[in-house]
């Protein structure tokens, strides 16, 4: 043969390899991959060890939960099938739907249910609240997981249905057995995706490929509830596309599918593109807060904190950082304003205060003139401003400000630190709350004052609190618990617990060739379509 007739011969094998490979109709051509710019990085993979919701979101995509929140708030079963209560409310005894399998492919059962709930009721606000009224959990059959209360309590359901951090997701019961303060090693659950652990970098990206196995309910998809059906092969969130401007660049060249959090300065110009879509995805806001650490002085003085509270307004913050009037309110309401437990009792200090107020409050206080160490996210584009706008109002209230800047990640790991603020601990940081995990007094991590026991950083200690919450977890009427949560929402004031700032919508953008949104007032991926 020739070396003209060689070479054309391999010329033609390799097109007509290269033609095969790209015909419809193989796996490589009918690959849909959904590519998602979240919020932020992901690092932490464990959802029960913090409440970042870069971790809540990698595990809807990975774990289920036994019971769901619909876009009304109601209580939905999940991988629960049906449950029961005895006639004194102390007997709940719940079944598993058939079809739960892990991606290991070993099947769930009510060992790994119980395993998982007794880890999770070690960290979060709601679920350690529950485990107070907990006597025992027993697996009377794998499918079948009971709950034993030592007295009623009027918030069970609530609990297990929770929909954001800490959610109680369900994992192998030999996973849901490492201690609930060190992090998780594996990464295996029963929900719709798979994590490919194999291709995630930390800051580049994440990948999740379609559980092919899982059972999706019935019912449409609502809030957390209903069924999670997957219409795309593979999900690919980039971890690495962090500047605002040039995530929506990307959006508009088609190289990305989905920006979760859309830069507040972008909004008009994203609204006007053609090729654009702003989907409706959630029906309550979220709320911006200020959280002081409880263990070192200055604000291990109430006095201190509440003229912090004082000299914080809520519109500066809400300017500076969202800046669109529409997507804005200020609210006086530590449980969300227009929600069931939305108050006002006790916000004068905050709501009708000025800066003379403040720094009378301050220097009545005994305000030793610490420095406040401020941590400051450079990646976070949703309250990367919020610290700025912080360190100038308590300067000029007479606080010495050292606002400390690091990357998210970095942020989330040192606020568990108990260490003091010179030795790589904190002050006070800034972040946001979804309306779901701070509108009742149980489910607010901030309302939890058992000090260092508490789950949640900042460990604010108050046994009038205590008291208070305890007897919230206990009302079943609801005039009782509104009168409940307004003591408590007074309470938290007069000690300080943190700042409200004010409510605000995030917009999300994507392109018009994505379908299937839907109110869910999180970030998960299931039930969109890739045209």
């Amino acid at each position: 043969m020739t070396l003209l007739r060689r070479t054309f011969v391999a010329a033609a094998l390799m097109a007509t390899t290269t033609l095969a490979t790209l015909t419809p109709g193989t796996a490589l051509a009918q690959e849909k991959v959904l590519r998602v710019v979240p919020h932020s990085n992901l690092a932490i993979l464990d959802p029960i060890w913090t409440t970042a919701y870069m971790s809540r979101n990698h595990g809807y995509m990975i774990y289920d939960t036994l019971f769901a929140t619909d876009e009304k708030a109601n209580i939905k079963p999940q991988m629960v099938d049906t449950w029961s209560v005895s006639g004194d409310n102390r007997l709940w005894t719940f079944k598993l739907r058939k079809g739960l399998e892990f991606h290991d492919g070993k099947p769930v059962t009510s060992e790994d249910v119980v395993a998982s709930l007794q880890r999770w009721g070690k960290r979060d606000a709601m679920g350690s609240g529950l485990m107070q009224f907990v006597q025992r959990m027993d697996t009377p059959a794998p499918d079948t997981f009971r709950i034993f209360l030592g007295e009623a309590c009027g918030f069970v359901l609530e609990a297990l249905g929770k929909p954001s951090s800490n959610v109680p997701f369900i994992m192998p019961k030999r996973i849901a057995e490492t201690d609930a303060f060190k992090q998780i090693e594996e990464h295996i659950g029963s929900g719709p995706y798979v994590f490919k652990k194999d291709e995630f970098k930390p800051g580049d990206k994440a990948v999740y490929v379609k559980n092919t196995k899982y059972v999706p309910r019935n019912e449409p998809p609502s809030g957390t509830a209903g069924g999670k059906h997957v219409y795309v092969d593979r999900v690919e969130w980039n971890l690495a596309l962090r500047d605002a401007q040039a995530q929506l660049n990307a959006l508009k060249k088609g190289e990305v599918d989905v920006i979760e959090a859309l830069g507040f300065d972008f909004y008009e110009a994203a609204k006007k593109d053609a090729d654009i879509q702003l989907p409706t995805y959630a029906n309550l806001g979220m709320q911006y807060m200020a959280r002081f650490n409880h263990l070192h002085k200055p604000f291990d003085n109430p006095k201190v904190r509440q003229a912090a509270i004082a000299a914080m307004t809520q519109e500066p913050f809400l300017r500076a950082q969202v800046g669109v009037k529409e997507l804005y309110k200020s609210c006086p309401s530590m449980f969300i304003c227009n929600t069931p437990f939305g108050s006002t009792a006790g916000s004068d200090l905050q709501a009708k205060s000025n800066l003379r107020k403040a720094q009378e409050l301050l220097k009545a206080s005994g305000y030793d003139g610490t420095t406040i160490v401020i941590m400051k996210p450079t990646d976070l584009a949703s309250i990367q401003k919020l610290p700025d706008v912080a360190a100038q109002l308590l300067r000029q209230a007479g606080f010495k400000v050292d606002l400390q800047a690091m990357d998210w990640q970095t942020l989330v790991g040192r606020r568990a630190k108990k260490d003091a603020p010179d030795k790589g601990g904190w002050h006070m940081f800034l972040t946001a709350w979804q309306a779901f995990d701070v509108w009742s007094p149980i489910a607010n991590p901030i309302t939890d004052t058992r000090g260092e026991k508490s789950g949640w950083f900042g460990w604010a200690s108050d046994d009038k609190m205590i008291t208070l919450r305890n007897e919230f977890m206990r009302a079943t009427a609801e005039a009782d618990k509104k009168k409940l949560a307004d003591q408590i929402h007074t309470r938290a004031f007069e000690i300080g617990t943190h700042a409200p700032l004010g409510e605000y919508m995030q917009p999300m953008a994507a392109r018009k060739n994505i379908s299937g949104f839907f109110i869910n007032n999180s970030n998960v991926y299931w039930n969109l379509k890739k045209d």
